[in-house]
């Protein structure tokens, strides 16, 4: 018998809802552990106050003068709370948190001290860089690193720390984490944003664009998972055959929530009430064990941080519920994997959703303006989109069970294609009295009417228009929302930036009127944007070749994919909006073809280790129970033994045939990831990870799943897929 394998499940049986205590009212404690607003009113003075609101706001500089009496209130707040520590707060390329916690305390003379927490220790630390990625921006020798404080993301305590959210740069000023460029990127869509909707209401003076991420996960028993070593080291499973019931009854999806799942959530929720992060909803998604939950939307940039502490959380909560968290884009094959859809949109200081059809047909007009110079950013920068979201674990999840494929599409709905059909129709130049009248009345001022009903939903589309927001749901599972979203609002920056020349010239130099030079525009841009709509189906050869016959990318692969991100075009787009160099941009191309290499490298080893240690091994000794049976078989019955051991001698056989394969498989696994790590250039690398050695991981799996299915059940060594899926 497999001694841990059944350990386990009997650990399982014994498991029962941990208890949780919930507060009355939710309300009552959200954001209790934040340094909100209505914390800096207690605990700061006048002038502090109104120089953080004018930084949260306008961006503006907080005086070191300023950030010492911050940072005592700040302090104060933290301690009353039980806080003993604080911690600059950041988010490196690896992919995590980051954090080094400082006491409070302080010692003085006389054998007195105090706890002690500065301005300059608020607004700047300066941790050891070293052992995070740089991608060759400075030598290894090089140490020296910059957090630097974010006003616009709140303190929160965490534990007994106070965290202070922090941008991460190199001594020579190089953005290390994914917070800096963001940032950059939410700025110049501000300002781009804000420019185009003061044609349509002066008072516009900001314009944030927010976020609504949906985050999907599945859950396991901690003690099935430990049991698995590559769920433990990889995070999801590099062999195991198909459970016979998976997700083909569709009876998971938004069922009955299992009772120590509901616990775990409702705890959860909880924590996240206590740091300001707005969840609210929850549910069972496709596969078995698989769920989700999502908040209320946030400005973009507090929405990010948000899901991360929130994945920290989910990790620590999870633990003390007996479950692991598995947010990797495909843990289990054949069932629906993990994505994190991004939901995005953009709202002014006057309260409008820009992209939300308005009761004018003015209104209507700014939602077009902004929805039609959308779709134009995605169609020029379709290939950037699909790098921003490419990665090891998303490739397995692309393009299978529900999720779109790597070929960036946008889905907008019949009804609004019809609207932009119309509209290509409008004459070029000027609009008579008529056409102008017909077209607000008819086609614009219809829109919030036709869109009553607009609720088809394409599953498999990566950019949905959903009403009021554009949906990116190729985003995967693990991903920080950032590299997404720096992209996606550095397009719409760039190309609303162009949308404003082209208006402001036919104003100036045709003597059109702004409503005439919008339409003229909008039209254009309706024709150039026509090969990134789709409304069918994502799946298939059919639409691969209609996409290829479009001039659309389809980079199956993480490595072909992120080529697009030093591309000229990227480099020339990124420079002119000073969101990132050259050099941090080919920085970034390193370290995360560096860092699919790295992960392709380890599967490969855990996969050889599993299938050498745990599978052969076992697939051997029942092999040789086969073996003693047919002898005792032959002794009984002489030459006629056949008879009553065919089946077995066949089986012999079969597990012969399948245990070769899977030792040849990894010898060649091994000698092409040998062949691999000779090579130094990290672009090089990746494509012989991914192109030689990722290509026997199918091989040696699906011997493996073969003897798992021949061999005696209670010789198997690894947790089964029914086990993993399906114990609640």
């Amino acid at each position: 018998m497999s001694t841990l394998r059944f350990h386990a499940i009997k650990e399982t049986f014994n498991r029962v809802p941990v208890p949780v205590t919930e507060p009355d009212r939710r309300s009552d404690i959200f954001g209790k552990n934040v340094f909100n607003e209505a914390a800096m009113r207690q605990y700061l003075t006048k002038d502090s106050f109104k120089s953080v609101m004018d930084a949260i706001e306008n961006g503006s500089k907080i005086e070191r003068h300023i950030a010492d009496h911050i940072s005592t209130g700040m302090k104060e707040w933290a301690i009353a709370k039980g806080a003993t520590h604080y911690t600059h707060w950041f988010q490196p390329l690896t992919g995590a948190t980051a954090e080094k916690h400082d006491a409070f305390f302080e010692t003085m003379e006389n054998g007195h001290a105090i706890e002690k927490f500065g301005g300059g220790q608020l607004v700047q630390q300066e941790p050891d860089a070293s052992s995070f990625p740089h991608g060759g921006i400075r030598n290894t020798f090089e140490a020296r690193g910059y957090t630097a404080w974010d006003p616009t993301s709140p303190a929160f305590i965490y534990g007994t720390t106070l965290c202070i959210p922090t941008v991460f740069v190199a001594y020579t000023g190089e953005a290390l984490d994914f917070k800096t460029p963001l940032l950059r990127a939410l700025q110049v869509v501000d300002v781009a944003a804000t420019a185009v909707a003061k044609y349509f209401d002066k008072n516009v003076v900001k314009v944030n664009a927010t976020l609504g991420w949906e985050q999907e996960y599945f859950l396991v028993d901690s003690a099935l998972a430990l049991s698995r070593p590559d769920i433990s080291l990889a995070g999801r499973t590099l062999l195991g055959h198909s459970s016979a019931k998976g997700q083909q009854l569709d009876d998971h999806y938004f069922g009955s929530i299992p009772a120590r799942v509901l616990n775990f959530m409702r705890h959860l929720e909880t924590e996240c009430m206590l740091l300001g992060i707005p969840v609210k909803t929850r549910h069972n998604e496709v596969a078995p064990n698989q769920f989700e939950l999502a908040p209320i939307f946030e400005e973009t940039n507090l929405a990010v941080d948000h899901n991360s502490l929130l994945m920290d959380l989910m990790n620590k909560i999870a633990d003390k519920h007996n479950f692991k968290v598995l947010f990797h884009e495909k843990p289990f094959a054949n069932v629906n994997g993990s994505g994190k859809h991004n939901n995005w949109s953009l709202a002014t200081n006057t309260g409008v959703n820009l992209l939300g059809p308005g009761s004018t047909p003015m209104k209507n007009l700014q939602f077009l303006t902004f929805f039609i110079n959308t779709l134009k950013a995605v169609n020029e920068h379709e290939e950037l989109l699909r790098a921003s979201i490419a990665s090891a674990g998303n490739d397995h999840r692309l393009g299978a069970n529900e999720a779109p494929p790597a070929i960036i599409s946008a889905f907008i709905g019949s009804q609004l294609t019809e609207v932009l059909d119309e509209l290509e129709k409008v004459t070029s130049g000027k609009l008579s009295p008529q056409e102008k009248t017909d077209l607000k009345l008819n086609v614009v001022g219809k829109i919030p009417e036709i869109l009553l009903d607009n609720t088809d939903r394409n599953r498999t589309s990566p950019f949905a228009f959903t009403g009021n927001k554009f949906e990116f749901r190729a985003v995967g599972s693990t991903a920080n929302c950032a590299n997404p979203m720096t992209v996606l609002n550095a397009i719409v920056a760039k190309q609303l930036i162009d949308f404003k020349k082209e208006v402001d010239a036919l104003i100036k130099d045709k003597k059109m009127k702004k409503d005439d030079a919008i339409f003229n525009v909008l039209k254009e841009y309706i024709k150039d944007s026509k090969r990134i709509r789709f409304e069918g189906d994502g799946y298939g050869e059919a639409w691969e070749k209609e996409a290829e016959k479009r001039g659309l990318s389809n980079h199956k692969t993480t490595p072909n994919a992120l080529k697009a991100k030093v591309s000229k075009k990227t480099i020339a787009l990124f420079e002119e909006l000073g969101i990132m160099s050259k050099v941090e941009l080919e920085a970034r191309y390193e370290i995360e073809m560096e860092d699919y290499a790295m992960r392709i490298q380890i599967e490969g080893r855990i996969l050889g280790d599993i299938a050498r240690n745990h599978v052969i091994p076992t697939a051997i000794r029942y092999q040789n129970i086969l073996i003693e049976n047919v002898q005792g078989l032959k002794n009984i019955y002489g030459t006629d033994f056949k008879k009553f051991a065919g089946e077995q001698m066949q089986l012999i056989e079969q597990i012969s045939e399948h245990i070769a394969k899977i030792n040849k498989g990894i010898t060649d696994m091994i000698e092409s990831r040998k062949k691999a790590n000779k090579i130094e250039n990290a672009e090089k690398k990746a494509f012989a990870y991914c192109d030689e050695v990722k290509s026997f991981f199918q091989v040696i799996r699906y011997h493996c799943d073969k003897l798992e299915l021949l061999v005696d059940d209670e010789l198997w060594p690894l947790t089964k897929y029914r086990e993993l899926l399906f114990t609640k």
